[in-house]
């Protein structure tokens, strides 16, 4: 995977001089970083490798004023080349730019000590020395050093062969699936139309595809796209992008917004981080302490929340909450900058842990458990290098991999906690996609393993929604409390139906999910589905003793009529019963199968019933159709049964009308 080396340094020791000896290319192509002699944007360089493949190089400004641009530029680096001047030593920017790349995770790099013609062997040894000491606990402690001229070109030698052999050595991890380019560059070219550069941080562009521009969710199509100058049909992750937009004018566009495929980020107006603050910082940063946040190419200012502490002393971590002055889009596992306004210097670098705007509230039920899983989700994100690695030393070197289940890695925790902290609301495949560090391809075997261990459950599969075990059992809980609450209320009846749950129970669910529990409880047996109506396994039907003795009475007179059952009306004035009160007696005989309604106030005792549907479909083994006529002969009924039974036939589907006669639906 193509690899990003970018430098850092204070202001004039020489590290646009060092790109331009390595490469040739001048990245002071503004008239004023001329004029003024200093660079003012960020510039671009590739350095072409023996093998054939090339190194791309950010050159960044090192003055003070400029540390925004800097950060951008940095962001995008996977190794970094600490400029040094022989002449001048360790000075304010040396030590910030370090600062800002341990806090971006670069985690590898070299010192390149310049402008070695400008002193004698005395002086280099005693800045050598003080270097040494600067570095002495540092990501760099252990980095090889080179001094250098870049306008002798001495020493240039072993700076070369150590980066031919970085670029076989050095893998970085990118992401393959989830294309992101952050915008540090937006200009129009003649003849093309509105042109942005920046580092392919994550993912593959191709010509033809459908784009979006984020925050803002503009959309757009890459027309055409050139690395390194070269004319390209795709550009994987690690290389330096320019991308030609179309229906993109230059003013819809800002450094720092990002270019992604549809639908896969989310804009919110607030990060949950793990923030450190720096052991160097003047003061703590305190409860809604104001600052300059520096997340990829973007910076914004942001207002800061502990929930956990009252404020972040200096060399101390906790989880944060900023909050932006407008939206933002990140990643699981991003890394921030923070820089405060006055004075205007480094403070804090945090990872971002959650970027979908969770809002963490003390007084919130939630609160802790969502504490708890926002540390989990911490302890999953490997460092970008193990401490003090030699810069250039293959990663993972000498390690023993530790052999864990599927379900305890660091991308399936990261997943479970995601899950944990989306609660009832569920996250898409697509937001899983951003909440973990997992690619598409594993991150689908993932969730499948996930669910067989009943810790990721699939609640929509058109919308491919998740929800982890914790919500599935609240809600079940819950659902089986509706039910238990319902029999309480309504002895009589037999349970709720599922309409009735979902009006009810699952009003404020999606109908999808609500449906999910319910089945999954019927599935387990601590639900029972009879039709369309849900009850507890164990639950009997209460009658008092009077409703008890008018079932009794309305089944015997029932089975009694047989065949010609009396009128329901008259069987309750002989029972000196108000229909009202029998109501629900009869409802719940009818749900437990002992009388069927045929037509109003005609009600048919169960076996009385079945036995004309059988003598029924025996007349068909020799007719064709049945009518009054023919149902007469067979059952010897008046024409007021006659009637209700055929239309009764009809409604069960047992028979279809065709005229004025009916045919056995089943021929």
């Amino acid at each position: 995977m193509p690899l990003v080396v970018g430098t850092a340094g204070h202001i004039d020791h020489g590290k646009t001089s060092l790109v331009r000896r390595l490469t040739g290319t001048d990245c002071d192509r503004l008239l004023e970083e001329k004029t003024r002699g200093i660079t003012i944007e960020l510039g671009f360089a590739h350095l072409p490798l023996s093998g054939g493949g090339r190194l791309s190089i950010v050159d960044v400004p090192g003055h003070e004023k400029f540390v925004h641009t800097m950060v951008a530029g940095a962001s995008g680096i996977d190794f970094v080349l600490l400029v040094i001047a022989a002449d001048e030593g360790v000075m304010p920017q040396t030590r910030e730019h370090l600062e800002i790349c341990s806090l971006l995770g670069i985690g590898r790099g070299a010192v390149v000590i310049t402008k070695t013609d400008m002193v004698d062997e005395e002086l280099l040894e005693l800045a050598q020395e003080d270097i040494a000491a600067f570095l002495h606990g540092t990501f760099m402690e252990n980095a090889p050093v080179f001094p250098l001229s870049a306008h002798t070109g001495q020493g240039m030698e072993p700076l070369v062969a150590f980066l031919e052999e970085l670029a076989t050595t050095l893998a970085p991890k990118r992401r393959a699936d989830l294309f992101r380019l952050p915008v540090d560059r937006v200009f129009t070219m003649k003849g093309h139309g509105t042109v942005v550069t920046g580092t392919m941080i994550s993912g593959t562009a191709a010509v033809g595809e459908d784009v979006t521009l984020y925050p803002r969710l503009l959309p757009s199509r890459v027309r055409s796209l050139q690395s390194h100058g070269s004319t390209a049909q795709s550009s994987p992750a690690g290389q330096r992008t320019a991308i030609n937009l179309q229906n993109l004018a230059v003013e819809d566009i800002h450094r720092g917004d990002v270019l992604a495929h549809p639908g896969t980020l989310f804009p919110s107006q607030r990060f949950l981080l793990e923030l450190t603050c720096l052991s160097s910082s003047p003061r703590p940063l305190k409860q809604r302490t104001t600052v300059h946040l520096h997340h990829g190419a973007k910076s914004v200012q942001a207002q800061l929340y502990f929930p956990e502490v009252d404020q972040l002393g200096p060399g101390e971590t906790a989880l944060c909450e900023a909050r932006f002055t407008e939206p933002m889009v990140g990643v699981f596992g991003d890394r921030c900058v923070l820089r405060s306004f006055s004075p205007l210097r480094t403070v804090a670098g945090g990872v971002l842990l959650h970027p979908l705007g969770l809002g963490l509230r003390r007084k919130s039920s939630h609160f802790a458990s969502q504490c708890a899983a926002l540390h989990r989700l911490a302890t999953t994100i490997a460092p970008t290098a193990p401490p003090q690695q030699a810069a250039g030393e293959p990663e993972g070197k000498g390690a023993k991999k530790q052999s864990l289940p599927p379900e305890q890695q660091p991308d399936a925790l990261q997943a479970i906690a995601a899950l944990d902290l989306a609660g009832e609301a569920g996250a898409t495949f697509q937001e899983l996609a951003v909440l973990t560090s997992a690619g598409a391809k594993p991150l689908e075997k993932l969730l499948a393993h996930l669910g067989a261990k009943q810790l990721a459950f699939c609640v929509d599969k058109e919308e491919r929604r998740y929800l982890g075990e914790g919500a599935i059992g609240h809600l079940s809980e819950t659902c089986l409390a509706a039910v238990t609450a319902h029999h309480k209320a309504n002895p009589m009846k037999q349970g709720p139906g599922r309409n009735e749950m979902l009006s009810g129970w699952g009003k404020s669910l999606p109908p999808k999910l609500a449906h999910f529990i319910m089945e999954r409880l019927v599935r387990q047996g601590t639900l029972v589905l009879a039709g369309d109506v849900l009850h507890l396994p164990g639950h009997k039907v209460s009658l008092a003793s009077d409703q008890g003795k008018l079932r009794a009475a309305i089944l015997q007179a029932h089975t009694q009529g047989g065949i010609t059952p009396p009128n329901m009306k008259d069987v309750l004035e002989a029972l000196q019963t108000d229909p009202k009160d029998a109501a629900a007696v009869i409802k719940l005989m009818q749900d437990d199968g002992e009388i069927v309604k045929v037509a109003d106030g005609i009600w048919y005792e169960t076996k009385a019933l079945d036995s004309l549907k059988e003598k029924t479909v025996r007349w068909f083994d020799t007719h064709q159709s049945i009518d009054l006529a023919g149902l007469k002969e067979v059952t010897g009924l008046s024409r007021k049964f006659l009637v209700a039974l055929l239309e009764h036939f009809d409604t069960i589907r047992l028979t279809v009308r065709v005229g004025d006669a009916r045919q056995l639906r089943q021929k």
